[in-house]
This record gives C-alpha cells, structure tokens and sequence, in this order.
C-alpha cells in the first residue's frame, strides 16, 4: 500500500513577492472513524463492538481528565499526549505570569514502532 500524494503550490510566506513553488501533499485514502475502529477491533478479539466503543469512549474521557491535569499521558506502544503551551518572552521571571500564555496544544509523541513505520512508506501520486 502507497501513500497518495498529489501536487500543491505555496507562496513563500517570508517573501510574498516570491514566485509561488511547488510542494506534494498527502492526498488522503478515506478515513476510519471510532466507531469502525471499535468494529475492527472487535473483529481481531473477543470483546464485542459495543464493549471496544464503551472502552475507547472512557479512554478518551480520561485522557482528556489527565492533560487538565497537566499530566503527560504515557499510551506504551501508541505514545504519549501532552499539553505544550507558548508564550511572549520577558526580560524578567517575574513578568511571566498565566496572562503570558498565549496558545496550548495537545502534542502527540508517538512511540518507537509507530515512529518506524515512516522509514517503510511508498508514495504514490494521484492524477
């Protein structure tokens, strides 16, 4: 199986006055959603359909309830999620209160297998 790609162009966001370049693109094939996950999964174990959507429902709940908490979420073969924030600099320690932070994200760290799996990829472009 190949990863799609197709062609796009930029504007060079330093320079607008620059010609446009060309880059590729993943062209995505389809999508799964929870629901056929848990359908998957439930196919390759003895656990039902019902009971893989009522599992990943409360991992979802928890791993929301651990990043409020600032805690980083360790998934073993999967990865890890954790809250990163960015700020303003300032000159002094003191000036950098909670009003400093401008963003947060959830950052997803995946972990050695899955990070693997790009060293074996074939890219395919789409017409």
């Amino acid at each position: 199986m190949s990863i799609t790609y197709k062609t796009i162009t930029r504007k060079n966001p330093r320079d607008l006055v620059a010609p446009e370049k060309y880059y590729a693109a993943v062209s995505p094939n389809g999508s799964v959603d929870f629901e056929s996950l848990a359908v998957l999964i439930s196919e390759q174990c003895t656990v039902t359909d019902t009971d893989c959507i009522a599992v990943l429902n409360v991992l979802e709940k928890n791993i929301i309830r651990e990043l409020k908490e600032g805690r980083i979420v360790r998934l073993g073969k999967l990865g890890n999620f954790q809250v990163s924030l960015s700020s303003d600099g300032f000159e002094t320690e003191e000036e950098v209160t909670a009003n400093a932070v401008k963003k947060a994200r959830i950052l997803f760290r995946p972990a050695k297998k899955m990070r693997a799996l790009l060293n074996d990829l074939t890219f395919r472009k789409v017409s």
